[in-house]
């Protein structure tokens, strides 16, 4: 009877947790959606230039509640392009709110620009 016991406090303490886990995902995922009030166009790399490379680089920036970036951090996308992508976010303010968030933003690139 006991381990049949100790099963199910375990099992019910890994249902809290889980349940904890899904309403701070959901929570971060609401306070993403800030919106952006000021954003400057990307610095085309040389290398890149000079490569004709193209593309999207993927982005996460944890923003301050005043709007500033605090940290970027690159998801996806090109080697090349990345840092660009990242130097660029850096400078962006999004509108002020409660607390940090975290905002997934791409950064596009196109030799023609």
């Amino acid at each position: 009877m006991k381990p049949l016991l100790r099963h199910g406090v375990v099992g019910t303490l890994l249902l809290t947790a889980l349940f904890f886990i899904v309403t701070i995902h959901s929570q971060s995922q609401e306070a993403g959606k800030r919106r952006l009030v000021s954003q400057s166009a990307p610095i085309y790399p040389t290398l890149a230039r000079s490569m004709a490379l193209q593309g999207t680089v993927k982005v996460e920036a944890l923003v301050a509640p005043d709007g500033s970036v605090k940290t970027v951090d690159i998801k996806g996308g090109h080697p090349v392009l990345a840092q660009a992508a990242a130097n660029t976010v850096r400078r962006w303010r999004w509108e002020p709110a409660a607390r940090e968030s975290h905002e997934v933003v791409e950064v596009k690139f196109s030799p023609e620009e």
